[in-house]
């Protein structure tokens, strides 16, 4: 089993479904426009935008940007403490709490698709000396995060990561373990469509296809 992923760059539209899908299942906080000025930035895929043609009007062609979780990944390879590695099914995983912040990864990424948490977003660590630098709603004593109910928006599936640590896509491991999960309960070998990432679930052209790379019968080999 290896699990990969293509895009069929003819077919996106540049739409962002994607990009609001990946937000909303891996629980990837939303920075605001000041943190994301200053270059810390926290979507795991980005759309990159490139032009042609006629300079007054010219076209436009979108890229989804991702993890590309390399086979021989440059970011494994400096990590101090192994905090980021690869699994026999081709994934680039992450080891949230082994990471200690040194950022070494997402310099040797040629991609640059990992991102750091340099503040405490969804106040998973808050500590009382923590409190005031994590985003409040006006007229409010509790963080905003802190209160149960809003913390009920996110995804008990997906580890809510905490300030200082380098988190990147995952091909939404949670889901491919819910697949073997669902095949095991079955009595049967898992198959392609068995897993679909959450970009792949809402691009509404069908441009993200996900599955076994092994399998020379998937639509993803």
């Amino acid at each position: 089993m290896k699990w990969g992923m293509y895009v069929d760059l003819n077919s996106c539209i540049g739409c962002g479904a994607c990009q609001v899908a990946c937000v909303s299942e891996n629980n990837v906080p939303v920075v605001g426009k000041k943190e994301v000025a200053r270059h810390h930035e926290m979507t795991w895929l980005r759309i990159d935008r490139y032009f042609y043609g006629d300079l007054e009007n010219p076209k436009v062609v979108y890229q989804p940007m991702m993890c590309q979780h390399c086979d021989n990944a440059p970011c494994e390879n400096v990590c101090p403490v192994n905090a980021t590695n690869h699994s026999m099914e081709g994934l680039n995983q992450m080891a949230y709490n082994r990471c200690v912040g040194t950022r070494y990864c997402a310099n040797n990424c040629p991609y640059k698709v990992r991102r750091f948490n340099w503040l405490d977003y969804t106040t998973s660590d808050v500590w009382p000396a923590n409190e005031e630098r994590v985003f409040h709603v006006e007229g409010e004593d509790l963080p905003y995060y802190a209160d149960n109910l809003v913390r009920m928006v996110l995804n008990p599936d997906v580890t809510v990561r905490t300030r200082g640590v380098i988190e990147k896509c995952s091909f939404c491991v949670q889901r491919i373990q819910e697949g073997k999960l669902t095949a095991k309960k079955e009595s049967r070998i898992i198959q392609d469509n068995d897993v679909r990432t959450a970009c792949q679930t809402a691009c509404p052209t069908g441009a993200i296809v996900f599955g076994n790379l092994n399998n020379p019968e998937a639509k993803s080999a």
